[in-house]
């Protein structure tokens, strides 16, 4: 085989707790990600030498600075394939998001190369290596939703007696014409220490959850990030309070944003078309707006 197409898909943050900042200068964390049906798709065609890329969107940068390079080089030196790749990007996921769209590409890179191959990583191995390409990355080995902590490095399974509170949930992802730099919001985050949660408090929130089986998906839902984001871009909020106001809708920002998602109810759906036109007359007409759900790889 010298040709392989691998999906590359975004995730949500349903639960994300800044703890603190490490001595390493990163931030730990305790969230609860799903990986979600909004997805790139990349083509990786082996060749002689050399990794190159190319993309449909023509803001994202082909060269050293992509994950999808950095990540072909790092299974060069895991492996010691001596070869090269092409890499064809179809980039649906927006940037700047905290959609993870990037270090879902990286992963998708890293797995295609090995099926092209042959040439297989150890897991575990796999899992910490990919942690040096981005915070995100361990977390797209996960086949299904997971917790985070750590920096992003530490990766365990839900309990599955909770998956199917989850599983297929419907949600509408929009992102302003804007991004946030996830610098940026992390260093608020250092100024505004308020903001941080203790890690024994995050994993009370999360365990009561967890053991609660009447917990609906939306009592789980938050993001210590997501005030920082609102105070700087008020149109977020107000997006926010609209669509629980006309629709009832609880809306999250995911990760460090500018991208958030309103989650749609189990009963009484409300009209999805009708939402979308809301959001874009309220942001503008250029929003990124779809619907997608809540999926396993």
């Amino acid at each position: 085989m010298q040709t392989v197409k691998v999906s590359s898909q975004a995730k949500i943050n349903l639960f994300l707790a800044i703890t603190g900042k490490r001595s390493d200068g990163f931030h730990s964390l305790v969230s609860v990600v799903s990986q979600t049906g909004l997805k790139d798709e990349l083509a990786v065609s082996l060749a002689v030498t050399g990794f190159t890329l190319t993309c449909t969107h023509p803001l994202v940068p082909t060269d050293q600075r992509n994950l999808i390079i950095k990540a072909a080089h790092l299974f060069a030196e895991i492996t010691g394939y001596k070869g090269g790749a092409h890499f064809t990007l179809n980039k649906v996921i927006p940037m700047g998001a905290g959609l993870g769209g990037g270090s879902s590409n990286a992963v998708a890179c890293l797995k295609a190369l090995s099926e092209l191959t042959g040439l297989k990583i150890e897991a575990s191995l796999l899992k910490r290596r990919s942690a040096e390409l981005g915070s995100d990355c361990p977390l797209f080995l996960s086949p299904s939703p997971c917790v985070i902590r750590g920096r992003g490095e530490t990766v365990d399974a839900l309990p599955s007696l909770v998956l199917p509170r989850m599983t297929a949930r419907e949600v509408i992802v929009f992102k302003p014409d804007f991004g946030i730099s996830t610098a940026w919001a992390y260093a608020k985050m250092a100024e505004l220490k308020a903001a941080y949660i203790s890690e024994s408090e995050a994993e009370r929130k999360l365990n009561a959850w967890v053991n609660n089986p009447d917990a609906p998906l939306e009592d789980l839902l938050f993001n210590a990030m997501q005030q920082v984001a609102f105070d700087k871009y008020p149109c977020l909020p107000i997006m926010a309070n609209r669509l629980q106001t006309l629709f009832g809708l609880t809306v999250l920002m995911s990760g460090s944003g500018s991208a958030c998602f309103a989650l749609l109810p189990l009963k009484n759906r409300p009209n999805v078309a009708s939402i979308i036109q809301e959001i874009r007359y309220t942001l503008g007409q250029s929003t990124f707006v779809t619907l997608t759900s809540l999926e396993s790889i």
